[in-house]
């Protein structure tokens, strides 16, 4: 029973070309006859097209991508999938002169709508003197920003406040005020921070 599926795990030109017809024909709404009409084809001709049976000539394939709203170039242009799992070995990871290391965890974050970082945050010497330096203060921006402590306690700084976020608590704000995070505890903390649209 597996015999004639032998060889079919690949479309070929025609079907592929088909099939993109078809699919463009259906987000435009028209029926094959319709098309058939625009183009000044065959109904006959569309179904055989569609179904992989037969190849257009260059000049019939604009013709009908140019009555379905396209060119040729989109026409023939792969969409290019994004990553669903990025491995630890994609990291990239920056550590400052205090010993805080933030981890990027999505190297393609700038292409999507959120950025996701792993910080770890490391409590300074003299806290009164130094939480300042601990991480930069971020200027306000559009979007929003959420983290959630998975080690130790921190201080969110957000505007004229400071909140305190303990392991397993997390935060979420508006990021249109100056924000930073510094460490509230005698270890390092550790805390996942998103932002929304990227920012880091």
């Amino acid at each position: 029973m597996f015999s004639n599926c032998k060889g079919r795990k690949h479309m070929n030109i025609e079907e592929n070309i088909g099939n993109k017809i078809r699919n463009l024909r259906n987000q435009n709404g028209l029926t094959q006859e319709e098309l058939a009409d625009r183009t000044e084809l065959t109904k006959g001709f569309i179904s055989q097209l569609e179904r992989g049976l037969t190849a257009p000539s260059i000049s019939t394939l604009m013709d009908i991508v140019e009555c379905l709203g396209t060119n040729l170039a989109e026409f023939f242009q792969e969409e290019s999938e994004q990553p669903v799992v990025y491995p630890k070995e994609d990291y990239f990871e920056k550590t400052d002169e205090d010993g805080n290391r933030i981890e990027w965890l999505v190297a393609s974050a700038q292409s999507r709508s959120m950025e996701p970082i792993l910080v770890r945050i490391q409590h300074p010497e003299h806290p009164v003197q130094r939480a300042a330096e601990l991480m930069p203060v971020d200027k306000p921006h559009e979007g929003e920003e959420f983290g959630y402590v998975l080690e130790g306690k921190i201080n969110v700084h957000y505007g004229r406040n400071v909140y305190t976020v303990r392991k397993g608590d997390s935060f979420i704000f508006a990021a249109n005020k100056k924000h930073k995070i510094s460490s509230a505890c005698a270890k390092v903390s550790t805390v996942l921070w998103i932002s929304t649209p990227p920012s880091f």
